[in-house]
């Protein structure tokens, strides 16, 4: 799977919900900085639960990040 393909589909995901990265980060429970480094592509390695709450959070599935 492709870090770069996560931070795309992370990124059009949360502009298709009119999200912040601020809220996401909230409704997902996890630090502003672990959401920025995911759509980023920094994190390199996003472990599943971090993709598991992220995905809840713009109540999508995780094959919708990850494809």
């Amino acid at each position: 799977m492709s870090n770069n393909k996560i931070a795309q589909n992370l990124k059009k995901l949360r502009a298709k919900k009119g999200l912040s990265l601020e809220k996401i980060a909230r409704l997902a429970d996890l630090s502003l900085n672990t959401i920025v480094k995911v759509e980023n592509g920094v994190n390199t390695n996003p472990t599943i639960d971090t993709l598991t709450k992220i995905a809840k959070a713009l109540e999508v599935g995780v094959d919708d990040i990850i494809k």
